[in-house]
């Protein structure tokens, strides 16, 4: 676990997280953060999102390797006892034990927080374990969670099912809710709210403001999963979320190559000014000698570092080095990779919504879409490259048109270069009601295609071919 010096490296303030004003790692001075651009430094929080997926989180210094090392250890040596019980204590800089944190996986961490305008990020073995990570580290037994009901039916089950079991409760809301009703939602024991700005399968487009509003009036972090449109295409901080999550085994790996999430702190929700609600905070840590977290590390690090020094220690839900590296080398494409993807879904999008046999089409890039207006205005530049649609004649339409595909692969996955489909309600979401299933915008004859990198007329001509043999 690396703890690191915050505000500057000349200013020695100790830290767990990986923050953009640190020196990320390597130590080095503020200036070596910064580039000449056009006659004017330009430091890298102002770099383009382009520069930042290349250029951010790992920055060699002279005769360091060009590319992020993989620190393919579990355990870090040190010369005395005395130098190890400074780390225990949150009290001196280093790392002790790969299963709280490991620097590969922070120089990664780092470079996500940078996409993404937070202060500081962590990776997790999944996008599971980022989400939980995110409620479970300021919600316990006894309290409460707002959430949007149109989200990813494995976060659904997390929520309804498990974490119930742990004795946090969930009211669900639609996310086309109004005032009044979201209003209605909170309770005395709310700790959050929680939404995904492109809602997995069903592409609802999650109102940012509507729901941090509410969710700052009753003094309570918003906490959006940006998993589809990533951060190339929406930065939820700049809307007003608190925290952002992320499968960062979809887009951001880009090649189904390894399982990961992340966890980004905007760095901007006042924990102390809400004392009361967040004791695991805002009062002492007896597990690491009565640290106040929120005192000690400030808004930019606060919550990442309990998430780090508690739950991973407890958890120890951490990515692999090898699985980070893999994961560095897709973010370095990211920006390129998801102008095709969207580019393939909205055409895509457009040849279904003229097909006689589909029923319906959901693409938030769609003009005439429902989410179209507000998908431009939280995504001027594209959503994503996953379309959902409801054929005609109902599930076995749906398995036919399936198993036509020649160039669609049939797969529980989404977001990769290769195209690939599924059907929800018999897979992903298999575990929920029929009414819970609508509740959640997919009902049985809906099919989620991801559209990959291949060529546009190809990824056409095949969804031609499978509802012409309906």
């Amino acid at each position: 676990m690396k703890i690191l010096e915050r505000r500057s490296c000349q200013t020695q303030r100790l830290d767990l997280t990986i923050t953009l004003c640190d020196c990320l790692q390597n130590e080095h001075s503020a200036d070596q953060y910064t580039t000449v651009y056009s006659g004017s430094k330009k430091i890298m929080a102002e770099w383009n999102i382009e520069t930042k997926c290349v250029q951010s989180g790992y920055r060699p210094k002279n005769g360091e390797p060009r590319e992020v090392p993989i620190y393919q250890s579990t355990t870090f040596k040190y010369d005395t006892s005395a130098d190890m019980a400074k780390l225990f204590d949150l009290e001196a800089a280093g790392y002790f034990y790969t299963r709280l944190q490991n620097p590969t996986n922070d120089y990664v961490a780092a470079k996500i927080a940078a996409m993404e305008g937070g202060t500081a990020g962590m990776l997790t073995s999944s996008g599971q374990a980022a989400n939980f990570f995110a409620i479970f580290n300021i919600a316990n037994a006894g309290d409460h969670i707002v959430s949007s009901a149109s989200i990813y039916g494995g976060t659904f089950n997390l929520f309804n099912v498990t974490m119930r079991k742990m004795g946090i409760e969930f009211t669900f809301v639609s996310p086309d809710c109004t005032e009044e009703e979201l209003e209605a939602a909170f309770q005395p024991n709310t700790k959050a709210v929680f939404g995904e700005s492109i809602a997995n399968p069903a592409l609802t487009v999650f109102d940012f403001e509507k729901f941090a509003n509410a969710a700052h009036r009753h003094g309570v972090p918003l906490i959006v999963d940006n998993t589809f449109p990533t951060p190339v295409n929406c930065r939820p901080i700049e809307f007003g979320a608190d925290i952002v999550t992320h499968s960062t085994t979809k887009y951001m790996d880009g090649h189904g190559s390894c399982v990961g999430g992340a966890i980004v702190d905007s760095g901007k929700f006042d924990w102390l000014a809400h004392a009361e609600r967040f004791p695991g905070l805002t009062t002492p840590d007896d597990s690491y000698h009565g640290i106040v977290y929120a005192e000690k590390f400030g808004l930019e690090g606060a919550f990442i570092t309990k998430a780090t020094s508690q739950l991973m220690r407890d958890f120890g839900s951490i990515q692999s080095p090898q699985d980070a590296y893999v994961l560095n080398i897709g973010l370095e494409s990211l920006h390129v990779r998801m102008k095709q993807h969207c580019a393939n879904g909205l055409a895509l999008a457009e040849f279904l919504s003229k097909s006689d046999k589909v029923e319906s089409v959901a693409y938030p890039g769609l003009p005439g879409d429902k989410y179209y207006d507000i998908a431009k205005k939280y995504m001027p530049n594209g959503t994503c490259g996953v379309v959902s649609f409801c054929v005609k004649g109902g599930r076995a339409a749906a398995e036919k048109f399936m198993h036509e595909l020649k160039i669609f692969a049939i797969e529980t996955h989404v977001a990769d270069a290769r195209s690939c489909c599924l059907h929800p309600a018999s897979s992903t979401h298999r575990q929920l009601t029929e009414e819970e299933l609508i509740a959640c915008g997919v009902p049985g004859n809906l099919i989620r295609m991801s559209c990959g990198l291949e060529g546009t007329d190809d990824l056409i001509a095949d969804v031609a071919n499978a509802l012409a043999a309906i």
